[in-house]
C-alpha cells in the first residue's frame, strides 16, 4: 500500500516538553508507524527545531492538527476574536512548515467544542475568509489544509462531508481539502461509502482518520470497517491513514475536556497504538 500510516500524538502524551516529544516520537516508529500528527493546541509551546530532528532520528513524518477555542474562533461574529483565531492558525502553519511537514489539518474553520446557538452568516463568511487566507499562506510552503468535520456537539460549522465539500468549494483555493473521520461520521452520515465516493470525485479526499465509535481501539466498536475500507481502494486513496484514540490516561490540559474524555478507554498506549497497526494491516492494507 502506498498510504502513509500515522498516529496521533495523544496516543502517548498530553504535552510537548522534550521528554514527552522523544517518548511520543520514538513509540510511534517502534509501533510501525510512518507519521506523527501533533496536537498543537498551543502552537507556540512546541520546540520546532527539537521535533525536526527527532522525526529525522526516527525516519517519521509529521502533520501537525489543532481545534481552536473561545477565544480563538474564526466563526465568531466578533472581528477581534477572529483576528486571534487567525493568528494562532498562522503560528500552527509555521510549526508545519518548521517541522518538515505538509498538512495542517482539525477544526480549524471554527471553535472545537459545544455550541448553544447555530452558525451565523457572518460567522460563516468569517471563517471561508480565514481559511482561504491561511490556503494562501500554506500555499507558499506546499502545505495542504484539511477541513475535519465534526459531530454536532464538537462544531456547528461543519458536521457532513457534503457541507465540507460546499465549504471548500467557496474558499476557491486548491490546496483545502476534506478530512474524514470515522469516529465523527459514524454519528453524522448514514453511509461510510457515499461520502468517500463524493470526497473522491470532487478531488478533495485529502486525509483520514481511522477511530473507533467509542474512541478506543479499532475493531471494538460499531465503525462498519469493512464499508468504509473498500470504498477507500473503490477510489484509490493514496493519502495519509492517522489512527486516533483518546482515553483519561493521557490529558491534554484543554483538548481532554474539549472531546469530553471521561474514562479511561486503555492505559496502555504501545498496546493500543500495536493493536490498531495489525489491525489496519489485516483489515486494510491486506484487503
Amino acid at each position: 500500500m502506498s498510504n502513509k500510516i500515522g498516529i496521533h500524538a495523544l496516543v502517548w502524551v498530553g504535552g510537548w516538553s522534550e521528554r514527552e516529544a522523544r517518548h511520543a516520537i520514538s513509540s510511534s516508529a517502534a509501533a510501525g508507524y510512518d507519521l506523527i500528527e501533533l496536537a498543537a493546541i498551543q502552537p507556540e509551546l512546541f520546540d520546532a527545531d527539537l521535533t525536526a530532528r527527532l522525526l529525522a532520528e526516527h525516519g517519521l513524518s509529521a502533520g501537525v492538527s489543532l481545534g481552536l477555542d473561545d477565544t480563538t474562533d474564526v466563526s465568531s461574529d466578533d472581528p477581534d476574536i477572529v483576528a486571534a483565531g487567525r493568528k494562532r492558525l498562522d503560528l500552527a502553519l509555521d510549526l508545519v512548515r518548521d517541522v518538515g511537514g505538509d498538512y495542517l489539518g482539525g477544526v480549524i474553520f471554527g471553535k472545537l467544542g459545544r455550541y448553544t446557538t447555530p452558525l451565523t452568516e457572518r460567522g460563516r463568511a468569517h471563517s471561508v475568509e480565514t481559511i482561504a487566507r491561511l490556503a494562501d499562506r500554506a500555499a507558499e510552503s506546499g502545505i495542504t489544509l484539511g477541513l475535519e468535520f465534526c459531530n454536532r456537539y464538537e462544531t456547528n460549522v461543519l458536521n457532513t462531508t457534503e457541507q465540507t465539500l460546499a465549504f471548500i468549494a467557496e474558499t476557491g483555493r486548491d490546496n483545502v481539502v476534506a478530512h474524514l473521520d470515522t469516529y465523527h461520521m459514524n454519528i453524522e452520515e448514514t453511509s461510510f461509502r457515499e461520502p468517500v465516493l463524493a470526497a473522491a470525485a470532487a478531488g478533495k479526499l485529502g486525509y483520514v482518520h481511522v477511530g473507533e465509535s467509542h474512541r478506543g481501539q479499532l475493531g471494538t466498536g460499531s465503525v462498519p470497517w469493512a464499508e468504509f475500507f473498500e470504498a477507500l481502494h473503490e477510489v484509490d486513496y493514496r493519502g495519509t491513514i492517522t489512527f486516533e484514540s483518546f482515553s483519561s490516561e493521557v490529558v491534554h490540559p484543554t483538548l481532554s475536556s474539549a472531546l469530553s474524555i471521561w474514562r479511561n478507554l486503555w492505559t496502555d498506549g504501545m498496546d493500543l497504538a500495536t493493536g490498531a497497526r495489525a489491525f489496519l494491516k489485516q483489515n486494510y492494507e491486506t484487503r
